[in-house]
């Protein structure tokens, strides 16, 4: 099994993960939620892995945007999922599978030297 990066591709925190991974010549494979959609049954796997509160961001411009029924209506991995699904950009990026099954959301260059 190869890393794979979800994400989109001009996202910060995902421009910075991919730079890390290509400084140290780590092999992955790119999925670009923007063309490629958000793969449903990765994103249940993400949920049973990190739970919905790590996939959310509620720090993001997507979020803050919503108004504040949806936000209050997401309470739940079932909610979480379907506004993940149709709105890929709330969530946090990157979302990392890794070669040894694991899941991380989020850059973190000490995690990540851990796990590589």
């Amino acid at each position: 099994m190869t890393i794979t990066v979800y994400g989109i591709p001009n996202c910060d925190t995902v421009k910075r993960a991919r730079g890390w991974l290509e400084a140290h010549d780590i092999p992955y494979q790119f999925h670009d939620f923007k063309k490629a959609g958000v793969p449903a049954s990765r994103l249940q796997a993400w949920l049973q892995a990190v739970g919905w509160e790590a996939l959310v961001n509620r720090k993001g411009t997507t979020w803050r945007k919503l108004d504040d029924a949806t936000r209050a209506g997401v309470a739940d991995d079932a909610s979480a999922a379907s506004l993940m699904a149709a709105q890929a950009s709330v969530i946090k990026r990157p979302v990392v599978e890794w070669a040894d099954g694991g899941v991380t959301v989020g850059f973190d260059a000490a995690e990540w030297a851990r796990r590589a």
